[in-house]
């Protein structure tokens, strides 16, 4: 079953659920370990301190690659003062994924979810949605879905608010 069908086959169990919230993952809690994707490349970030946005995408979303342009801005005005940006991609289409790779060649890490343990941890509510993830490790931005000009007006305000705090 691929990831949108999943979504699909999950969305009854949500809803009889209850589910109310945003994500599993809510502001204020900590951010699980990326390890859970599966991806070696995972294990190397250097994440331990850091100011981060992890941002959930899939190659088959249209706003993923708008904010893919806005990440690789963010990227070369905020690395070097300290932030980290990870997406994690959530496709089951191994060849989509060296595609959009090789055509969008961001400059920032990228990690495979090849299980879903991951997006399925964070409850992850649309494509894309980020996580501004503060020093100690706990969220505290979501922006679910992409929207332009004010999402990106939100996430400097918030990156720069994150990157001041020691």
């Amino acid at each position: 079953m691929n990831f949108p069908a999943r979504l699909l086959f999950l969305l009854p169990l949500a809803l009889a659920a209850g589910a109310a919230r945003c994500a599993a993952v809510d502001v204020g809690a900590a951010f699980p370990t990326l390890s859970q994707t599966g991806d070696p490349a995972a294990a190397s970030l250097s994440l331990e301190g850091r100011v981060r946005i992890v941002d959930f995408w899939a190659t088959w979303c249209a706003p993923c690659k708008a904010s893919f342009r806005a990440y690789r801005r963010l990227n070369a005005e905020y690395a070097p003062r300290g932030l980290v940006i990870v997406a994690v991609n959530v496709d089951d289409d191994a060849g989509a994924y060296a595609d959009f790779m090789a055509k969008y060649a961001p400059p920032f890490a990228v990690v495979r979810d090849q299980t879903h343990r991951l997006v399925g941890e964070v409850d992850v509510p649309a494509m894309p949605t980020c996580y501004l993830v503060d020093r100690r490790g706990k969220v505290r931005y979501i922006h679910a879905g992409y929207h332009g000009a004010q999402t990106d007006r939100d996430l400097r305000r918030e990156v720069d608010e994150l990157l001041a705090e020691r």
